[in-house]
């Protein structure tokens, strides 16, 4: 499991295509997607979105990242970095960002690769 995160609009999704040659086809946008198509895609952009999706939705998210070892260990999750800047006025909106936070943490802990994208250029985080 792979997890890419960066701020919005700095390059994570073309640069996930170059670096480990996914293709469009095999991109799955979790802005989009339903809870289990997590556990069958190559890769999920919008990562972020997925969540914020879920939690609307009421996804119970617990063993999230167990599951996707299990079940989907090849799969790269790209997501925004949601943590810096205003916090947001709206509760619901706080929630969001800090499940999103906590996901993200959950899953780099088992991730085999983590990376960070600003301005298109990766630095790998986690290299286990």
């Amino acid at each position: 499991m792979r997890l890419i995160i960066g701020g919005a609009f700095q390059g994570k999704k073309e640069y996930v295509k170059e670096q480990f040659g996914i293709r469009e086809h095999q991109i799955t946008d979790g802005a989009e997607a339903d809870f289990d198509a997590i556990f069958r895609c190559v890769c999920m952009t919008q990562f972020h979105q997925w969540v914020k999706r879920g939690l609307q939705e009421g996804w119970n998210f617990d063993g999230l990242e167990e599951r996707l070892l299990k079940e989907n260990p090849q799969v790269i999750l790209v997501s925004n970095e949601l943590g810096y800047g205003v916090v947001p006025i709206e509760a619901f909106d706080r929630e969001y960002r800090e499940l999103t936070g906590r996901l993200c943490t959950r899953i780099a802990a088992k991730s085999r690769q983590v990376i960070r994208v600003i301005c298109g250029i990766g630095t790998v985080i986690k290299d286990a």
